[in-house]
């Protein structure tokens, strides 16, 4: 059940964004195996007044956070990030060094879903 944030500067349209989270979901089964019911994704936007990145990156930089359970091993996490950054090119014509991704991963303990820690 990976928790998926993507903070990037606001103005893209409803369809980029479907398309967006599309590549993320698509992405992750690729790469986790999770299923295709499994979307907890967001997005927040940002007005360039609260938004700074380093120089060289366009509009489309973004960055995408993945909070998962821990027990997924380095090449499933390259596959993850391998295959999210090559769809979001295919699809949305997005740079490579347009996609900043960072996984999380907090102890089963520390996750809880209709009041059961799991």
């Amino acid at each position: 059940m990976p928790l998926v944030k993507v903070n990037m500067l606001a103005g893209k349209t409803t369809e980029f964004k479907k398309t967006l989270f599309d590549c993320i979901h698509q992405g992750l089964i690729d790469a986790f195996g999770i299923a295709d019911w499994d979307r907890f994704q967001r997005i927040e936007e940002f007005d360039k007044t609260n938004w700074e990145a380093p120089e060289g990156k366009t509009e489309n930089f973004m960055i995408i956070e993945l909070t998962i359970f821990p027990g997924r091993n380095r090449e499933q996490k390259k596959a993850a990030i391998e295959k999210i950054t090559g769809l979001l090119c295919e699809k949305l014509g997005i740079a490579t060094t347009d996609v900043f991704i960072v996984m999380n991963e907090p102890p089963l303990e520390n996750w809880g879903m209709g009041g059961n820690q799991k």
